[in-house]
């Protein structure tokens, strides 16, 4: 079981950069960022664009792996993310993970003046997006033509620091998502089932969770691959235990070994944020980062 943190990009860089630099002291072993160009409650205040807030980041740290959670095509294009992944993953030292998934109908959907799109409608441009991102990646000179998506003659070289390209983590939990990370992703994201959060039980939404594996298994399956190849990453904050793991350490520890007996291989949970959904204790959170890992081995 890894531990890891995601950072929302509220900070300018004279305080991001003690953050992200504190990150790594506590020994997680990622730290993500949100790539959104607002998000909900913080619309109205700091709000940095994630690729370069992770290569300031990669400039400021050595061990700790860097990433998304997540990417979508909200207002990505695959040629022009691929050149800025294929930068900051030579800038890390290989270092970089890619969570991408459909993204939502939050202030990405609309912010470049389109309507937003509906669930098929972000299903079918992923379905696209991430086949095409991973060619770009991995292919020197990539053209393609979609319904969605063209690339003409794109040169990606020298490639990814990593090989044959960096990682993706796909966020899913519909049969098409599935299919996606089964077939393209190193590892899987979930946040747990959304329709529980404001009346669900924790018991629920385990066995949420471990429906969602099952899915997850079966999409593994029916493409010949064993799922126990994919990292299965959870996204904290939106189950129905709320804050509750990070009350104290041995809260946070039984809250992650319910979810490692489901097969979790890394727990994701969020840089406190005072007076935010995400606020918590300091000194616990950091207890819990450098005490749980060893409980959990």
């Amino acid at each position: 079981m890894r531990l890891s943190t995601v950072i929302l990009p509220i900070y300018r860089w004279a305080e991001g950069r003690r953050v992200w630099e504190g990150a790594e002291e506590l020994g997680f072993h990622a730290a993500y960022t949100y790539d959104h160009l607002s998000w909900r409650s913080f619309r109205d205040g700091p709000w940095f664009g994630a690729i370069p807030t992770l290569t300031a980041a990669a400039a400021v740290t050595r061990r700790m792996r860097l990433g998304t959670l997540v990417t979508s095509p909200n207002f990505r294009h695959p040629v022009t993310l691929a050149k800025e992944l294929i930068s900051l993953d030579d800038i890390s030292g290989g270092r970089v993970t890619l969570g991408i998934g459909a993204g939502g109908t939050g202030f990405d959907a609309t912010a470049l003046g389109q309507e937003p799109w509906t669930p098929r409608e972000r299903a079918d441009r992923l379905a696209e997006f991430v086949p095409l991102l991973d060619r770009l990646l991995t292919e020197d000179t990539v053209s393609y033509e979609g319904d969605f998506y063209s690339a003409h003659e794109a040169r990606n070289i020298p490639g990814c620091a990593q090989r044959p390209r960096l990682p993706f983590a796909v966020a899913a939990t519909g049969p098409r998502g599935l299919r996606l990370a089964a077939r393209y992703g190193q590892a899987w994201v979930t946040t747990g089932d959304p329709t529980l959060y404001e009346e669900g039980t924790p018991e629920q939404s385990v066995q949420a969770l471990r429906g969602q594996m099952e899915k997850l298994g079966a999409a593994c399956e029916a493409l010949g691959r064993d799922v126990s190849g994919l990292d299965k990453i959870l996204l904290t904050g939106f189950t129905p235990d709320r804050g509750r793991p990070l009350e104290s350490l041995d809260a946070f520890v039984d809250f992650a070994g319910r979810h490692q007996e489901l097969g979790f291989t890394e727990i994701v949970l969020h840089w406190p944020i005072p007076d935010s959904d995400f606020a918590a204790d300091e000194k616990v959170f950091e207890q819990i980062a450098t005490g749980a890992p060893a409980q959990l081995a």
